[in-house]
């Protein structure tokens, strides 16, 4: 089995927004920044469980729709609270396609 898997088209997801892949580890937001790089995190805000794929993406970062927590992208740790950090799955972009590690779509929640 190939170490990626590919999960759609970069161009499925607009700049600066966001789309969810459904796993065995649970629902990953897959999110384009201005240029064009991807991040991948678990869709779930660490200080009251917000949907992040619904936050605004801005300068590396989302802004969680429900209280405004910030996280980084590349490392899903909060920018100012002190909250736990968000998972972060590896995933990329290669001739316009989106892929994500193999291993991440086996995982059990």
């Amino acid at each position: 089995m190939s170490e990626w898997i590919e999960i759609g088209a970069l161009d499925d997801i607009p700049k600066l927004g966001a789309r969810i892949v459904k796993s065995p580890a649970g629902c990953i937001a897959v999110f384009r920044d201005k240029d064009d790089s991807v991040y991948a995190l678990e869709n779930k805000c660490p200080h009251k469980g917000g949907p992040l794929s619904e936050g605004i993406v801005h300068d590396g970062k989302v802004t969680c729709p429900l209280h405004n927590t910030i996280i980084a992208l590349d490392s899903g740790e909060a920018v100012v609270e002190d909250f736990p950090a968000v998972k972060t799955f590896e995933v990329k972009a290669e001739a316009g396609r989106l892929l994500i590690k193999a291993n991440v779509l086996q995982e059990a929640s």
